[in-house]
């Protein structure tokens, strides 16, 4: 049986997080956020560029650009509480060198309007 709406109010307190990084830092991103307490994501391949554009290539002996670079896409709902922790440990552990570099990825953070559990029903800020 469904639980009664929550306020609108209430759904407020939850953000969705797009983080594009880099395949190679999906291992550490993963343990690092896992520590800190975020255990459920959604892990999507993706390609595209940025301000990179794409890169040359060479195989046997051709070279060739790749318009497309290969990425992993992040899919993070958390609750208030969590949303500068969950961010400070992606743009910490996702960043290739101290300073980081191009390529390294992206952060987005958008609102999230309503989240339910679908085995248990259960609607609001409790679902994440």
């Amino acid at each position: 049986m469904l639980q009664p709406a929550v306020s609108k109010r209430e759904f407020l307190h939850m953000r969705m997080i797009i983080a594009v990084i880099q395949p190679t830092k999906l291992s550490a991103v993963r343990e690092a956020l896992t520590k800190i307490g975020v255990t459920r994501m959604t892990v999507c391949d993706a390609q595209g560029f940025g301000r990179q554009r794409g890169q040359t290539e060479a195989y046997r002996g051709n070279e060739y650009k790749t318009n497309l670079l290969r990425k992993i896409a992040l899919e993070i709902v958390v609750n208030d509480d969590f949303l500068d922790r969950t961010v400070d440990t992606l743009t910490s552990v996702a960043r290739t060198g101290p300073e980081g570099n191009i390529g390294d990825g992206k952060i987005f953070v958008l609102p999230a309007g309503e989240a339910i559990d679908i085995g248990s029903v259960v609607r609001g800020p409790e679902a994440v």
